[in-house]
């Protein structure tokens, strides 16, 4: 539990430190609001439910703090995932500075509103699918959840995901930073293809459960 405990601070302490400098260094400035606006929105929730995993169901924090993928077509997703993710946030602190687009309050309160709204669906997902790991792999009795959200559509933590992401951006006021986490949307549609095929291939029941929700990522669309 201990070494589990200090994994989580030491990851969560490196994320703040790197989402700070990645949208403050750029800003050349720390008086940024919308930049701290996100770090209370993403980070304050973040340590609250990693204090609740960790004391009521610490397998699962330990699945998510684990992000070695094995496959190798993940292994490139993660990696644009992570270029994205810098080139945004860049985007948003160089936009502050020089004042390219500047999104209305609306937008911004829109964006912290979906940003919680996010949080709260992941919850919800979490609670449903005691399996849910950040790598892809079939775990050792792993069976197929198609309750709640699984109902819906095949990948509700991606649909959240997405939803959490693209919100970061409206936060951030920056229109560019919008445009460029769209891309976003192309590598969760090459990850769950891939991912689909390996649970086909390895967990029981999943070729049925496709069948009975045709929806892989949003409702109606795709």
């Amino acid at each position: 539990m201990l070494r589990l405990a200090l994994n989580a601070i030491v990851k969560y302490l490196s994320g703040l430190f790197l989402v700070g400098v990645l949208l403050f260094l750029p800003a050349g400035t720390f008086s940024f609001f919308n930049a701290w606006l996100l770090i209370a929105l993403l980070f304050g929730p973040m340590l609250l439910f990693g204090i609740i995993l960790l004391l009521k169901d610490p397998g699962l924090l330990q699945k998510r703090l684990d992000a070695k993928e094995a496959e190798k077509t993940q292994k490139r997703v993660v990696a644009l995932f992570g270029l994205l993710f810098v080139a945004g946030f860049v985007l948003a602190g160089l936009n502050h500075r020089f004042a390219w687009s500047v999104l209305p309050d609306t937008v911004v309160v829109t964006g912290a509103i979906l940003l919680l709204i996010s949080y709260g669906l992941y919850v919800e997902v979490m609670r449903e699918n005691a399996f849910l790991s950040r790598t892809v792999k079939v775990q050792s009795g792993q069976r197929v959840v198609d309750t709640g959200l699984y109902g819906f559509v095949r990948h509700p933590m991606y649909a959240v995901t997405l939803l959490l992401f693209m919100s970061f951006a409206l936060v951030l006021g920056c229109f560019w930073s919008f445009l460029c986490f769209l891309g976003f949307v192309p590598l969760f549609v090459i990850r769950i293809v891939n991912e689909e095929k390996v649970l086909e291939r390895d967990l029981c029941g999943y070729s049925d459960y496709k069948l009975k929700v045709k929806f892989r990522l949003l409702p109606f669309i795709w």
